[in-house]
């Protein structure tokens, strides 16, 4: 067992650019800071940080954010350069090595990828590096793209085994409803199970230059409480946020898992990921039953609803009745075989030539899903 306790803080682009365009120096100074103050307290960080296309943006004099995928890589590659070097600067003044760790799905999607990826963040953190963290904007494109910091935050939380992951938001935590727009909205200060009315009352962002909202955040949390990993979603301007959550003072909203830290397959963590889904299918009640309280592999005559194209190997939603994903796996079947096989019982699968290859194997095997809490 390691002699450090390790947390992933995610960083907002909001936070890191000022209403006027410039980089918010003091708060990534207030960062580094409080970093030191963890290291000294038995805690090591990882950052998980949005904003190189928001830094790119007035380097290169444009007047707003673009749209076009060329402009946007490029703000993405200039800012980088100039967000790398003000989180170098701050860490060094606060007596802190950083790195920079720059992936895409591609780096994720195989598992021996992902396994390389693992390794190398653990070691950094080993050698008391704080590794900073982002997606590669300069090189994704949409099939390669987490398309949030939120997804990659779980991600890097889980590669680390992270005993908390902080997001430090431009809000200070979840509502019912989104508060911008609801008066009547309440806060939450504490979720024990994510459920179908948190996640329709999760909001989208309200931010200019962030990608992410309120609902890839409570994705993420439900991710990490599978994994057993405890999540906060808090203000950036909340002071000294993150030393007061390594004192364990509640700030924010607390997703709490309902059990402690679980050692979860990696392979498993993988599904649930690494790679972004490419298809979805609806179940039954009597599936989603045996799914989530038996850890049942998930039959054809379960399946009431196919969605998307895809091939053998590749990643499912698998949802309930309600539209809710109670779980991701490995199709063990293309699309086309599960939309003809869906609610046939295996006898008439297996009495049919065109399905007969489905007679013997489940839709989605056990030892390759995912169910989440």
């Amino acid at each position: 067992m390691s002699s450090y306790r390790t947390m992933v803080v995610k960083i907002g682009s909001s936070l890191l650019v000022n209403p006027d365009g410039g980089i918010a120096n003091a708060f990534i100074r207030d960062l580094a800071l409080q970093a030191s103050h963890l290291r000294g307290s038995g805690w090591r960080l990882v950052v998980v940080s949005s904003g190189a296309i928001a830094c790119g943006v007035p380097v290169l004099h444009l007047d707003a954010r673009p749209s076009d995928m060329p402009t946007l890589q490029a703000c993405a590659s200039v800012g980088q350069c100039v967000l790398s070097a003000i989180y170098d600067k701050a860490f060094s003044a606060a007596g802190l090595l950083s790195s920079l760790v720059l992936l895409t799905r591609h780096d994720t999607a195989r598992r021996t990828s992902y396994l390389h990826a693992r390794d190398a963040l653990v070691r950094l953190v080993e050698l008391g590096v704080v590794p900073v963290v982002n997606e590669n904007d300069t090189v994704s494109v949409e099939e390669i793209r987490f398309g949030d910091n939120d997804t990659l935050a779980a991600l890097v939380a889980c590669l680390v085994s992270a005993d908390l992951c902080v997001t430090l938001s431009d809000i200070d935590g979840l509502y019912t409803t989104n508060p911008a727009i609801d008066p009547t909205a309440r806060f939450i200060p504490v979720v024990e199970r994510i459920d179908g009315a948190i996640i329709a009352g999760a909001g989208d962002s309200s931010s200019a230059v962030g990608t992410g909202g309120m609902i890839t955040k409570v994705r993420a949390s439900r991710i990490l409480m599978t994994a057993g990993i405890p999540s906060v979603i808090c203000s950036g301007a909340e002071p000294r946020a993150l030393v007061r959550l390594a004192r364990s003072e509640r700030i924010g909203t607390l997703f709490e898992p309902a059990a402690p830290r679980t050692e979860i397959a990696p392979r498993k963590l993988w599904i649930a990921l690494g790679d972004a889904a490419h298809g979805s299918v609806s179940v039954d009640p009597g599936a989603a039953c045996a799914i989530r309280e038996h850890g049942s592999s998930l039959l054809p005559v379960g399946i009431v609803a196919v969605r998307g194209e895809f091939t053998t190997g590749e990643i499912l939603d698998i949802c309930d009745d309600e539209g809710l994903v109670i779980a991701r796996g490995r199709a063990g079947a293309p699309s086309d075989e599960l939309k003809l096989a869906a609610g046939r019982h295996q006898d008439e699968i297996a009495s049919n030539r065109l399905l007969v290859a489905l007679a013997n194997r489940p839709a989605v095997h056990r030892d390759e899903m995912i169910v989440f809490t």
